[in-house]
């Protein structure tokens, strides 16, 4: 039996993310949100490893109070319980303060066998997370896994690289982070949507998980947001003709412009 812990997070549902110039903070405010979909893998993979070994799967998000809409998806899939951590002192934290709340919260669920986490999150691509809560525990951690599986309390992992994959054993309680090549992750259905619905997801302060508030937030954060920029790229189009000599004249002027040796 195993009791597996899920990290989720809520990001824009857009490519456009807007960060506040003042704060250095990204802005919420009127972004359709989302579940992020790396961690929709590890929600799948826990609900696998379950359906093989029996035991329980929680969900942890910390953001927003409207990160709740994508906790009650992930109960709606097949969670069997969810936790908020919601807070103001936990606004503009940097992954090192994630990190730091979110082992709290775990250590206040309890006992545990194994936490999955999105190898990243699409809003930061920082991967830094899922190894700052294993660090904070004390606990082996495994990175980019397409495959899991575990067996007489070892978690035997196929790892993804660039140029292949490896394979990876560590004792329980571990973590592992899961790259998208994992699964398919399931649609919620009906019966699971209306379940979700109806069950109670507490949320959390800092002070409930007994975090030192210093280490949490934009208090907590060592890094920075100083200056946040578009980049922006002069474009230039010019008519070479449509006529059988079109192709001699584009020739001739990609040689102009460095393009094509001389």
């Amino acid at each position: 039996m195993l009791h597996i812990i899920v990290c989720v997070k809520q990001v824009p549902d857009t490519a456009e993310v807007r960060i506040d110039p003042a704060t250095g903070t990204m802005v919420r405010e009127g972004v359709k949100s989302t579940i992020n979909p790396f961690d929709e893998n590890a929600v799948e993979a826990a609900l696998t490893l379950r359906e093989q070994q029996g035991g329980k799967v929680s969900a942890l998000s910390m953001g927003i109070p409207s990160a709740v809409e994508q906790l009650r998806h992930v109960l709606a899939m097949g969670a069997d319980e969810a936790v908020l951590l919601s807070d103001r002192a936990l606004g503009g934290a940097d992954t090192l303060a994630t990190a730091y709340t979110l082992s709290m919260a775990i250590r206040k669920m309890g006992d545990f066998d194994l936490i999955l986490c999105g190898r990243q999150a699409i809003d930061g691509d920082t991967a830094q997370v899922g190894p700052g809560i294993a660090e904070r525990l004390g606990i082996p951690q495994i990175t980019y896994a397409r495959e899991i599986q575990v067996q007489d309390r070892v978690v035997r992992v196929k790892r993804m690289l660039e140029d292949g994959y490896e394979v990876v054993e560590a004792d329980l309680p571990a973590l592992v982070t899961v790259v998208k090549q994992i699964n398919e992750p399931r649609y919620p259905s009906v019966r699971g949507l209306l379940a979700a619905k109806k069950k109670d997801i507490p949320v959390w302060s800092g002070s409930d998980v007994g975090a030192d508030l210093d280490r949490t937030g934009r208090a907590g954060s060592p890094t920075r947001v100083i200056r946040t920029w578009t980049p922006s790229h002069e474009r230039q189009a010019e008519m070479l003709g449509s006529d059988g000599e079109a192709v001699d004249r584009l020739v001739e002027r990609l040689r102009e412009i460095g393009v094509l040796p001389a």
